[in-house]
């Protein structure tokens, strides 16, 4: 029998009210009267609106998807048994262990949030973007809906990133890493789906599925973004396995005291919006 949704609204707020700002990457500022996340910082981090997080808590909101509460469980960094116990408080089965994980462990989203000069991404098996801080988004903008890298580069949405090795061989190691996925993740529905539309849109895609063999194999590598504020700069691109999670750690830095790490400062204190004069 499921949990009634004003039990859902109680776990979120219990657990909004447990998440110290600070674990989740936002500035502690003085004047707060819980020491918890605000409202609106959940909403945020959720990408979910506030109106909608406050009616989720006092339970006017039914039927959250499972999209919304995996987003929920993420921004309020909760444990894989707490995650299980939000999705039946909604009424949904868990996410089952035959799927791509899309789950991010307090400790890397800890991890992510302290390593606030870096620019960080956590993808899951599929190359979907799951958690990411600040910086990221100054350097690459706002993730948006569509998250998925693969399905990003093979449609020309992606950012502008030129890697050291070329277009070419990074994008059929994205596709190496697919197949990967397919492969340990049979069942996983979405992406399956993911797979059969890429191959019909992308001659591209199709060609490289048909011929790659092997999952990739990452090492450290440079790549150049093209930031429409700052333009050109050039980043170590590493990509850091989690354990245990089947998550990518994707981190962008820059040789201290350069040029390039100049013009990513200036893109942290912007937010990477666009300059202005007085």
């Amino acid at each position: 029998m499921a949990v009634p949704h004003s039990g859902f609204g109680r776990l979120v707020r219990a657990w909004r009210d447990r998440l110290s700002p600070a674990d989740a990457g936002l500035p502690v500022t003085t004047g707060r009267r819980a020491p918890g996340l605000r409202r609106e910082e959940l909403a945020q981090l959720a990408g979910l609106s506030v109106d909608y997080v406050l009616r989720l808590e006092q339970g006017r909101a039914k039927n959250p998807s499972a999209q919304v509460v995996g987003a929920l469980a993420r921004a309020l960094q909760l444990s894989r048994p707490e995650r299980d116990q939000l999705y039946r408080a909604a009424g949904l089965l868990p996410p089952q262990d035959g799927s791509v994980n899309t789950h991010v462990p307090p400790g890397v989203q800890r991890l992510v949030a302290r390593l606030g000069d870096v620019p960080i991404g956590v993808f899951a098996a599929d190359w979907t973007l799951v958690w990411w801080n600040a910086t990221w988004s100054a350097l690459f903008g706002d993730p948006g809906s569509d998250r998925n890298l693969v399905r990003a580069v093979f449609t020309g949405a992606a950012p502008p990133v030129r890697p050291e090795r070329g277009a070419e061989a990074f994008a059929m190691s994205l596709v190496a890493d697919l197949k990967d996925a397919v492969s340990r993740y049979p069942a996983d529905a979405q992406l399956d789906r993911l797979v059969r539309e890429l191959r019909r849109t992308s001659h591209a895609f199709a060609r490289y599925w048909d011929t790659q063999t092997a999952a990739a194999v990452h090492e450290s590598e440079r790549k150049t973004v093209t930031h429409p504020e700052v333009g050109d700069i050039l980043f170590d691109c590493d990509v850091l396995l989690v354990p245990g999670a089947d998550l990518r750690v994707v981190t962008y830095t820059t040789a201290a005291g350069s040029a390039d790490a100049g013009k990513l400062d200036l893109l942290r204190v912007t937010g990477g919006r666009p300059l202005t004069t007085s």
